[in-house]
């Protein structure tokens, strides 16, 4: 089994001696990130539209077994069309280096603003619950189970969460599929189910969402860090640890950490009590006021993206790019430099 740990990266650097000048006909630009799978560049369309790309290993791109696996992944991928998800925009699975793109948003991950800004607001992890519920509604209608949804996998944008990384590290594991499903996933937001190595389902990513919203909420994991296998066993054994998290929100989160996947809500139920909260309304919205002040200065505004600002411009609340063999691809468009390609981000 595999354990992916975030990693951070504040900004994009400049392109490595050995790095290609362009993959797939794009033209690379920096450097966003690097971890077991591949490299992560920024690139841009003919057009200008920024893009992330993830380029893939070369012990992997000779691995039949994994092109095979990861063409699966991506053909998954590219029919998940939601506004709190990444969107897949082209890729080449079976070039000589196989490679997957992905549009661009300047955003840090939930990871990232817990790191540095502590536990959010009641209210911000309860918009944020809806938002990655209304993109699990995506994934799961595209017969897609995310399988490792953790926090440095949502990215924040002024908007709303972003998901990213569709389960698209699996294709590394292939050789380790079985009949009953793979057990992968990080082991503090990893469901019973899936720790055991049975069959997982749609509740599978409710109940890590249940564990990520604990984790925002209050500021470490609801099973605990350390070892992996103590963390497992917390899972599958023991009650989650919620003295953090504000008690209004903890039925809604123990809801989601049910040890057993047909007592967790479903992703419509979910969002349904988000809306019945008090603390929210029937009309959630990602409003300015949706996030602290000091989190939505990072997150900000519009910044230049195109082809011709400095990178350290363009890589002002750059998203963060995970370890291991997680390499994130990188959440919804950014807005572009030039006029006539200004496209408005969902």
């Amino acid at each position: 089994m595999s354990e992916h740990h975030p990693g951070t990266q504040s900004a994009p650097t400049a392109l490595a001696a050995d790095d290609p000048y362009e993959i797939g006909g794009y033209r690379l630009h920096a450097r966003l990130g690097s971890g077991g799978m591949g490299v992560v560049y920024l690139a841009y369309t003919p057009g200008g539209r920024p893009i992330a790309l993830k380029a893939v290993r070369r012990e992997f791109a000779a691995d039949p077994e994994f092109r095979e696996r990861f063409a699966q992944e991506v053909a998954s991928a590219r029919r998940i069309h939601g506004l709190f998800t990444a969107q897949v925009v082209d890729s080449g699975v079976d070039d000589r280096t196989p490679w997957l793109a992905t549009a661009y948003v300047p955003g840090p991950s939930l990871h990232e603003v817990v790191r540095r800004h502590g536990p959010l607001p009641a209210r911000t992890v309860l918009l944020l619950v809806a938002g990655i519920a209304e993109a699990l509604q995506a994934i799961h209608g595209a017969g897609v189970v995310h399988r490792d949804l953790k926090p440095a996998n949502v990215l924040v944008a002024g908007d709303g969460p972003r998901v990213i990384d569709f389960g698209i590290a699996r294709a590394a594991d292939a050789a380790a599929l079985t009949g009953t499903g793979l057990r992968i996933g990080t082991a503090a937001f990893m469901a019973p189910e899936q720790a055991l190595g049975l069959r997982v389902t749609p509740a599978t990513d409710v109940f890590a969402l249940g564990a990520l919203a604990a984790y925002v909420a209050g500021g470490a994991p609801p099973f605990g860090n350390g070892p992996e296998s103590g963390a497992l066993y917390r899972v599958v054994h023991e009650h989650p640890d919620l003295t953090r998290v504000p008690p209004d929100l903890h039925d809604l989160i123990s809801w989601c950490l049910a040890k057993r996947p047909g007592d967790r809500p479903a992703t419509a139920e979910l969002i349904a009590s988000v809306h019945a909260h008090p603390e929210v309304g029937p009309r959630p919205e990602f409003t300015e006021g949706w996030l602290p002040g000091p989190v939505r200065e990072e997150v900000g505004g519009p910044v230049d993206a195109g082809p011709s600002a400095p990178v350290h411009a363009r890589a002002t609340r750059a998203a963060r790019v995970a370890g291991g063999l997680h390499v994130p691809t990188v959440a919804e468009a950014a807005p572009p430099a030039p006029a006539a390609f200004a496209q408005a981000a969902p």
